[in-house]
């Protein structure tokens, strides 16, 4: 399957590693111009050097902004005003006991994991609408369905990432524009290296470490490993091709059968 993107501009958000680096250097692939997303300029072009070293016909543009407050989103737009593929990939997560969630992180889970695609998708979906094409895409979880009890309030923003994407597919109807959310599983990345060690013994080997996290926390997963990032950025960049034109509204699964139900 030919997945050609030449001529399209996309912008990954929260992409200076992990699932939104890996989805990047996808659509770079696919021959998209990327813009990359962090907060830390410095950090950022470390990144975007890196992308490049990974593909060397890659275009990529450093979007340094912190896409959870309103002022970041107008950063962004500032510097990639015009989409045409739009992956809200930022978020936070973290263990911490249900009772012990103060309103501040409520807040903030909120602001970082929902509204931040919420402004973009504000901005860019009107200019999408317009040209007769486009593609949003939320990266949602597992979490989103099967929320944890260590992190109910990362569970709630990404169940609340569903309902908005399937909102904005509904303002998208009959223009060309697609929006879908991707359930991400379980998936292997440093950031979940750090979260692996929270739950097991810290002394562990790696492998051993994921494999008892696995069994411990995360047992109904069919795959029994984590996922690679590129495993999630395959399905991203399917969704944000031309063949993907009658996938929208939807909740697309790429969770190593971790989700028991056999609809999405």
């Amino acid at each position: 399957m030919n997945l050609d993107l030449g001529g399209r501009t996309a912008l990954v958000t929260g992409s200076s590693q992990g699932i939104g680096a890996a989805i990047a250097a996808g659509l770079a692939r696919a021959g998209a111009t990327v813009g990359v997303n962090g907060r830390d300029a410095d950090r950022l072009k470390e990144s975007a050097g890196k992308l490049r070293a990974e593909v060397p016909d890659g275009e990529f543009v450093p979007v340094a902004a912190d896409l959870g407050t309103a002022e970041g989103a107008e950063r962004a737009l500032e510097t990639l005003p015009d989409v045409d593929i739009l992956v809200n990939n930022l978020g936070v997560f973290g263990a911490v006991p249900a009772l012990e969630i103060s309103d501040d992180e409520w807040r903030r889970y909120f602001e970082i994991n929902v509204l931040a695609g919420v402004r973009l998708t504000r901005a860019h979906l009107p200019r999408m609408r317009e040209r007769g094409w486009g593609r949003v895409l939320y990266i949602a979880s597992d979490s989103a369905v099967v929320v944890p009890a260590e992190m109910i309030h990362y569970g709630v923003s990404k169940t609340a990432l569903l309902a908005v994407s399937r909102g904005f597919a509904k303002e998208a109807a009959g223009s060309g524009v697609t929006v879908n959310s991707v359930i991400a599983g379980p998936t292997h990345t440093e950031g979940v290296e750090d979260f692996v060690y929270q739950l097991v013994d810290p002394e562990l080997p790696w492998d051993e470490a994921q494999r008892a996290f696995m069994r411990e926390h995360r047992p109904q997963s069919l795959l029994q490993r984590l996922i690679e990032p590129e495993e999630i950025a395959n399905l991203v960049v399917y969704l944000s091709s031309p063949q993907a034109s009658a996938t929208t509204g939807a909740a697309v699964r790429v969770d190593g059968g971790y989700v028991d139900s056999i609809l999405p």
